[in-house]
């Protein structure tokens, strides 16, 4: 696949972003360039209400049971009211953007823009795209009232690890995590017990999250730790400022 030239721009300003020390201007450039890009993710996101976010593989197809799976937690979710929250891609990003849709719920993506074109899958009501990934980390976290973590690879564990640190380190509140897939992240889990032993983690922080196959288990769990401890409402959205040009 040939890649664009906005798709090569963007991977080599990314390049340079992390390339070391450059001019005072062209650090400044990437200053600016970057609050711009924040700020363009707060205004596309701000108006989206209360999320859950899910991570998980762009590689598994819609005939995987992980797509499947995928599929009927985020439709679950989306019942109680949430948008739910991905990648924007494909794989199992286009499987709880599609479960969210399946019930008329709302669907939103924070796209990343790759070397390799990542389009937004088709289930989205809304998406936008992102050149930073620790961008879209931000924005991916701070709409979300929990996390849900699918099978997936370096960017799945990434995703979900950044998660997990800022509620062991209370830069967010105490929001659920929960862990779907027992048999794939099992090898995962023995490490994380590993960590525990080792007290490189404390006996605590092994237990922020929850790993359930168990699609009531999880939708109970944020029922209770999410929408009675926050006191969430679908209709409790912010409004636009139609003099601040902003849309829902």
């Amino acid at each position: 696949m040939k890649e664009s030239s906005t798709q090569v721009n963007a991977n080599e300003s990314e390049i340079i972003f992390l390339d070391g020390p450059h001019s005072r201007w062209k650090e400044l450039k990437v200053a600016f360039e970057t609050l711009f890009e924040m700020i363009k993710g707060f205004r596309a996101l701000h108006f989206i209400g209360p999320c859950i976010t899910i991570f998980g593989s762009a590689r598994f197809k819609e005939d995987h049971p992980y797509y499947e799976l995928t599929r009927k937690v985020a439709a679950a979710l989306a019942k109680l009211g949430f948008t739910i929250l991905t990648g924007g891609g494909p794989g199992l990003m286009e499987a709880a953007n599609r479960g969210a849709k399946d019930v008329n719920g709302r669907s939103v993506g924070c796209n990343i823009q790759l070397p390799v074109e990542q389009k937004p899958n088709q289930y989205l009501d809304k998406w936008i795209y992102i050149k930073h990934f620790f961008i879209r980390k931000v924005l991916l976290v701070k709409y979300s009232f929990a996390f849900v973590v699918m099978p997936g690879g370096y960017g799945t564990l990434d995703e979900y690890f950044e998660a997990l640190t800022l509620i062991q380190t209370h830069k967010i509140d105490d929001f659920p995590v929960i862990i779907f897939g027992k048999e794939y992240h099992k090898d995962l889990l023995e490490h994380i017990e590993q960590m525990s032993e080792n007290f490189t983690i404390t006996k605590d922080d092994a237990h922020l999250f929850i790993v359930t196959d168990d699609i009531d288990e999880a939708v109970n769990l944020i029922v209770e730790k999410s929408i009675k401890q926050f006191n969430l409402h679908p209709k409790n959205k912010v409004k636009p400022f139609k003099w601040l040009f902003e849309k829902e």
